[in-house]
């Protein structure tokens, strides 16, 4: 026997609830998935047909944790039965649902059974081929632009503004056709064809529609807000005629707009269902109420949205503490201290404490603060800032300087930018460096090697033989020099940074990769200088130590960080660094929001592209990750292009309640008791044995 008792009022209320239109709002933290899995389970004990259910949420991972949930609460069948495979009810994604219908009915549509779904590789390919017979010669465009841009028309985004020229129309019209065709020719179709192939099967065979919803009388969506035009159409046909229809979700975490999620579908679910069920769900589970009534806050914020108030009873907690740094890289160091402290002082570990952040640039301050403290982490939702392409291109350009000898190094950048020597060019080189038992760099200097080449082709051997060498001289001239400015040189010398804004299709992209390496020839003579008194009486930063050995030292310790952090991630233990569109779904007893400034919480572009109340959805979302602790930080400078540029604080701070909010500075001069100071030595004491 099912025990509801279990469940708080709303959530019972929600459960119980099984037929006819019901949205559940489901606040931050307050247990949807344990409702809409004891929903289902209170279905089936009220005798509907567990087969006649379907549950559809956006990830695998969803599905699963769902489905172990119901199968825990749902009786097993007996022993009589055994033989027979018992019924279950479906619990999937919507592309998962949609292979479901298209294996049985996709013959209608002219397809075979047995097609195939291209992943993003497969359709990349088949992008790409299309390109090479259509574009103009010598024409660059990115495959993967072209894919995302299809994938918005095909998803019902024709209408939107990006596709307001006509020309722009006609040529996303003209390579859909090809495309269509090209996948259609192999019996193939791919992620957006699943719910497009299916509505058009609908719209198309009225018996294959009334057979989906004949087999599926209750229908269950997850994270509504987060639907689509296409996801929307499809529930709809299901449930437009049994309107057994349940919605979960919360409108004010609706963050995907920028890929299509249309928070309407949710605040305008009475159009299309006026007798509709509305059940809020407000008591969290998560967070303490400090944390909470901030959130609350803020949001309010927000005029259109349907209202609630979350509230918890875990106490009220501690207050908000708010710092104010100098830099991004004075706020990572200090974020990485306060962890560690936390670590030692009182046995909070790491894997309990997460860094949320807006924007990917953001990465390379907290990485590096992290790597230099020692500190384990592992990042999700964004590219770790040493494994973009321009930071693995410009450290094996370094490696190559240091020791020309390094033939990992030297074939990544050989013809980057292009310079003559491509791939086929390399690879006899390489050959040549096999059969004589040398490097690669060793066979371009020896003249039995290059004069096998076409005259053209040696001459740019020659050249690049000559870069490496004239490049990495001043290191070994035993002076004093400033590295940054020698990196600088030999970027826009060799025409790299050039090359990174041309591949990039947005000014902002390009923009955004020409900091990064910015950023780090910024911290190339860091640690490397000492303050002497000149002839005049001032005192002037004089850098130290050989070239060489100061770029061989900076090389080896990002190596070691790289090492250590794969080894340390091995063991599970890590701080999580995690941007805010990433963290939904997750919490943490401590969390640290950081870059609370103009222009990345509300992103700069809000302002243009009207999205500031998304932008406000995002800086709750990251609010009730929140458990314990909540520390938020911004800059009145950030580093960008090496140098610190003004930051003004985010006009969302103002939103933040006073009373619930400490200034870092204040709760630093706070004495201390006696019982409290012998507690963390005790406990310092106790980490260091």
């Amino acid at each position: 026997m099912l025990n509801l008792s279990t469940l708080n009022p709303q959530q019972r209320m929600a459960a119980e609830t099984i037929r006819g239109p019901v949205l559940i709002l489901a606040g931050a933290g307050t247990g949807k998935t344990r409702v809409i899995t004891f929903r289902i389970a209170h279905m089936i004990e009220r005798g509907v047909a567990p087969g006649s259910i379907l549950a559809v949420t956006f990830t695998n991972k969803a599905a699963r944790e769902m489905q172990e949930r119901v199968n825990k609460l749902i009786p097993r069948p007996s022993k009589k039965s055994r033989d027979e495979k018992p019924e279950r009810p479906t619990l999937c994604t919507f592309h998962s649902l949609c292979v479901r219908i298209l294996r049985q009915h996709i013959e209608k549509l002219g397809y075979k059974k047995n097609f195939v779904i291209y992943d993003q590789t497969e359709q990349l390919g088949a992008i790409k081929k299309i390109l090479s017979q259509v574009s103009a010669k010598g024409e660059k465009t990115d495959p993967a632009a072209i894919l995302a841009m299809l994938s918005k028309y095909k998803n019902g985004g024709s209408q939107a503004a990006a596709f307001a020229d006509e020309s722009i129309k006609a040529m996303a019209e003209h390579i859909r056709t090809r495309y269509e065709s090209a996948l259609r020719a192999c019996n193939a179709v791919d992620f957006d064809d699943l719910i497009l192939l299916t509505l058009r099967l609908f719209e198309e065979h009225p018996d294959a529609l009334e057979a989906c919803r004949n087999r599926f009388r209750y229908i269950m969506v997850d994270e509504y807000q987060d639907t689509n035009a296409s996801q929307f159409s499809l529930v709809h046909y299901l449930t437009k005629e049994h309107r057994n229809l349940c919605v979960v979700g919360d409108d004010d975490q609706s963050i995907y707009g920028w890929r299509g999620a249309e928070i309407s579908n949710l605040l305008d679910m009475e159009k299309h269902f006026p007798e509709v069920k509305v059940v809020k769900l407000e008591q969290n589970y998560r967070s303490t109420n400090v944390i909470l009534t901030a959130a609350n806050a803020v949001i309010k914020n927000n005029l259109r949205r349907r209202g609630k108030q979350l509230w918890s009873d875990k106490g009220q907690g501690t207050k908000i503490t708010l710092h104010t740094f100098e830099s991004d890289e004075a706020e990572a160091k200090a974020i990485v201290e306060q962890i560690e402290f936390k670590r030692l002082a009182s046995r909070i570990p790491w894997s309990q404490q997460a860094i949320l952040f807006r924007t990917n640039i953001q990465s390379r301050a907290l990485e590096t603060a992290l790597r230099q403290g020692q500190v384990r982490y592992h990042l999700i939702g964004g590219q770790s800032y040493f494994d973009r392409r321009e930071i693995k291109d410009f450290l094996a350009y370094l490696k190559l300087f240091i020791n020309p000898n390094d033939d990992i190094s030297l074939l990544r950048i050989a013809n980057v930018p292009a310079r003559g020597l491509s791939d086929v060019t390399m690879e006899r080189l390489l050959a040549a460096s096999h059969e004589r038992k040398c490097s690669v760099y060793e066979a371009m200097k020896n003249p039995m090697v290059t004069t096998s080449f076409l005259t053209r082709t040696r001459e740019s051997i020659e050249e690049f033989v000559k870069f490496v060498e004239e490049t990495r001289a001043p290191l070994s001239s035993g002076q004093s020099m400033s590295l940054k400015v020698w990196a600088e040189k030999f970027l826009t010398e060799t025409g790299y940074l050039e090359e990174l804004r041309r591949s990039e299709k947005t000014a902002e992209a390009a923009d955004n990769r020409v900091r990064n390496l910015k950023d780090l020839t910024g911290i190339l003579d860091e640690d490397n200088h000492t303050i002497v008194a000149g002839p005049d009486g001032t005192h002037q930063p004089v850098l130290t130590n050989d070239p060489a050995d100061r770029l061989q030292t900076f090389l080896e310790e990002l190596t070691l960080d790289s090492e250590r952090k794969e080894e340390k991630e091995a063991q599970g233990e890590a701080v999580t660094l995690i941007t805010m569109h990433s963290c939904k779904g997750l919490e943490f007893p401590h969390v640290y929001i950081v870059g609370l400034e103009d222009g990345l919480l509300p992103h700069s572009r809000s302002k243009v592209e009207g999205t500031l109340d998304e932008e406000r959805r995002l800086f709750y979302v990251a609010i009730t990750r929140a458990m314990q602790t909540l520390t938020i930080s911004y800059c009145t400078g950030r580093k960008k292009y090496g140098q610190v540029m003004p930051c003004h604080p985010s006009g969302f701070l103002k939103e933040l309640p006073e009373e619930l909010v400490e200034l870092g500075d204040e709760k630093a001069k706070q004495p201390v008791t006696v019982n409290t100071g012998k507690n963390l030595f005790d406990a310092m004491r106790s980490a260091l044995d």
